[in-house]
């Protein structure tokens, strides 16, 4: 009999995540994990065609029925979880963070969505589901109905290190960025058409003072105009990890539901210091260590931007200390964080 561990049928049927990976196994992957959860309707027709086109490809002899594969017993480093107490959708989803955090609250993820090639690896190695692509290109009406929606949208537009950058290249920034700005629009239509019980959106703490206040103001104001009472807060991840990095955290309950009364209120941080020598790796490979050559060079060349009035990209983090905010993009452009030994 056909093994139904997750990972014996991802290698059956070799689904893999790469840049030419479309929605279709998004499709496959999510009726794995919502076949009889109520909301299968939004995954099966092309789940169907996709196992149909996968066993024809592949040559695999028995019929493309998805009796041979569920139920899958999920044997991956976060599964979902048997008895979930509510629903909820994942957008903007990175790599999971937030997905798990709900997750060991005991909701069961419905959909998600993320662009990234590299993320959206991650996120199937993590979960098993690989996310759906851009979010402009999924109509509300294919979402789910969930109880709550997450979303981390994207913060370059409104972060203090993004604005500089798109002002000395010339580039629009906050929602005249078309590309990035403008997609919160898209949480605001799901949310209009698919009035979950609450919400919980991520960003940076700039989004508070970007273009003068005027785009929390919108934000803000368009959230209320859809029926939610708001809270929100900026915290800072150096209470949970060594690293100094705020975001606003805004909560949203449908006041047609809770009234304006829900009991909500943000946790009061711990006062547990952490140091970057906490999550460092004991054995560590030399070619991550600066050679005295290139350390020499990396000092010389920040004297001579600061002599010109540029900054730099690097930082020097103590060991029992807690680092700068780092980058999610150091493969492309981020900063370099040093540690001294």
């Amino acid at each position: 009999m056909m093994s139904k561990n997750y990972t014996d049928i991802k290698a059956r049927l070799k689904i893999e995540v790469d840049k030419k990976t479309t929605n279709d196994l998004a499709h496959l992957t999510h009726y794995f994990q919502n076949h009889k959860n109520g909301v299968s309707q939004y995954f099966k027709p092309t789940a169907t065609s996709c196992l149909a086109t996968l066993h024809e490809e592949l040559n695999i002899i028995e019929d493309p029925d998805f009796q041979y594969y569920l139920p899958v017993q999920w044997d991956i480093p976060f599964p979902p979880p048997e008895n979930p107490k509510f629903k909820f959708v994942d957008l903007f989803a990175g790599i999971g963070g937030i997905r798990l955090a709900f997750q060991n609250l005991g909701g069961k993820c419905v959909l998600t969505s993320e662009w990234d090639t590299y993320a959206k690896k991650t996120y199937e190695a993590n979960f098993g589901e690989i996310p759906f692509g851009d979010i402009t290109q999924i109509s509300e009406t294919e979402i789910p109905d969930h109880d709550i929606l997450l979303g981390g949208f994207p913060c370059q537009p409104f972060s203090i290190a993004g604005v500089s950058k798109k002002n000395a290249l010339g580039r629009a920034h906050g929602f005249l960025d078309k590309t990035q700005g403008t997609l919160f629009f898209d949480i605001a239509r799901i949310i209009e058409h698919k009035k979950p019980s609450a919400f919980m959106l991520e960003n940076v703490k700039n989004l508070v003072s970007h273009d003068k206040g005027n785009t929390f103001k919108v934000i803000k104001e368009t959230l209320e105009t859809l029926g939610y009472s708001l809270h929100f807060k900026v915290l800072d991840g150096k209470h949970f990890v060594p690293q100094h990095r705020e975001r606003i955290i805004i909560v949203g309950f449908r006041i047609e539901i809770f009234k304006t009364q829900e009991t909500f209120e943000f946790p009061k941080m711990s006062d547990t210091k952490f140091a970057i020598r906490d999550i460092l790796e004991t054995n560590i490979d030399p070619k991550y260590t600066l050679s005295d050559k290139l350390w020499n060079y990396l000092q010389e060349y920040a004297k001579k931007h600061k002599a010109k009035g540029n900054g730099f990209g690097f930082g020097l983090t103590d060991l029992d200390g807690i680092s700068r905010t780092m980058s999610a993009r150091y493969y492309k452009d981020g900063a370099e964080i040093l540690t001294q030994l």
